[in-house]
């Protein structure tokens, strides 16, 4: 018997288009071809950088033991046809500055990104990385035109993340048993939902003081200020690259599930015309839906607090950038 290889029909690999090959980028993209998830096509303005990283991935392949290409350019083309854009691309955060005081500078370069990005991806769905995260998302779902569930931001999954380690790491126990809830703008003033953080179950409220939470919920809320500190010379990229990895897998394998995104509110929360951390289904498609949990007065009127600095961060940025 004789096999004729022309009929066949060709793999469709799945395709992530990462804006920016600094440290978040290149390490996201090292997370999702190790994980054997998707093809990765890594882009900068920096000649050589993207084309360097993607070849270092590369001679990994076979030690990784995965399938997945990756391609480092410096032009938008090779992007094309990408089923998901990651934005990460802008200046990071360094000691002394603040996600806010990045508005200027990351908008120009997040609105060109995002516009050119649409343009050879019509169909993508879109996760924004870059700072002020919440502001560079209304910023490119402006710019792009997409619809609202196909542009959001990677924050609150981070967030989380980071409330979900300290309490491991207070209680003595695995991060395992700790689940954990941040919503609002990713900066200083989210908002943790201490009901909503369990340890098997078990609301942290019945497990630790107030003091100690509270302790906790400020500490998540200078988590990033923190590593910045630590590190002198840049910002967080390991925690960043996982958080928008288990966003992107949940979307490409449509996994259907509950993680606190950065989405566009049309009354939801009691807010409007504004993207903000709340809980969101993802999958196929990007947001499935939001989902509208029960707060306190008190979170209410934070979370409110939160969106109304993002607001006006929002206005700031599209008049610098001349977008109505």
């Amino acid at each position: 018997m004789t096999v004729s290889y022309d009929s066949l029909l060709p793999c469709q690999s799945l395709r992530v288009a990462i804006m920016g090959a600094g440290n978040v980028g290149r390490t996201l993209a090292q997370r999702i071809v190790e994980k054997d998830l998707a093809d990765v096509v890594l882009l900068d303005v920096v000649e050589g950088l993207p084309q360097g990283v993607a070849l270092d991935l590369m001679e990994a392949q076979g030690l990784e033991d995965h399938n997945c290409q990756v391609t480092g350019t410096n032009h938008y083309e090779e992007t094309a046809a990408a089923d998901l854009v990651v934005i990460t691309a802008g200046r990071a955060r360094t000691p002394g500055i603040s996600r806010d005081d990045l508005l200027a500078i990351n908008a120009k370069i997040v609105a060109e990104v995002a516009e050119k990005a649409a343009k050879h991806s019509p169909n993508a769905i879109f996760i924004v990385v870059t700072n002020p995260l919440d502001v560079m998302t209304y910023l490119t779902h402006k710019v792009t035109g997409l619809p609202s569930q196909r542009v959001m931001g990677m924050a609150g999954v981070l967030d989380s993340s980071r409330l979900q380690t300290f309490i491991a790491m207070e209680l003595g126990i695995s991060t395992a048993n700790v689940t954990a809830m941040v919503l609002g703008g990713h900066g200083d003033l989210m908002v943790p939902l201490p009901n909503y953080c369990t340890v098997n179950g078990i609301p942290i409220t019945e497990l630790l003081d107030s003091q100690t939470i509270d302790r906790l919920m400020a500490r998540t809320r200078q988590g990033g200020a923190e590593v910045v500190k630590l590190l002198r010379t840049g910002g967080a990229y390991y925690a960043p690259a996982s958080s928008a990895y288990v966003m992107i897998e949940t979307i490409l394998r449509n996994q259907s599930r509950l993680l606190p995104t950065a989405a566009y509110l049309q009354g939801e929360y009691g807010l409007n015309d504004i993207y903000i951390g709340v809980p969101c289904f993802l999958g196929c498609g990007g947001i499935k839906k939001i989902l509208e949990v029960k707060l306190t007065s008190q979170e209410q009127e934070a979370l409110h607090i939160s969106a109304n600095s993002v607001r006006k961060n929002i206005n700031l940025v599209l008049e610098s950038v001349g977008v109505k």
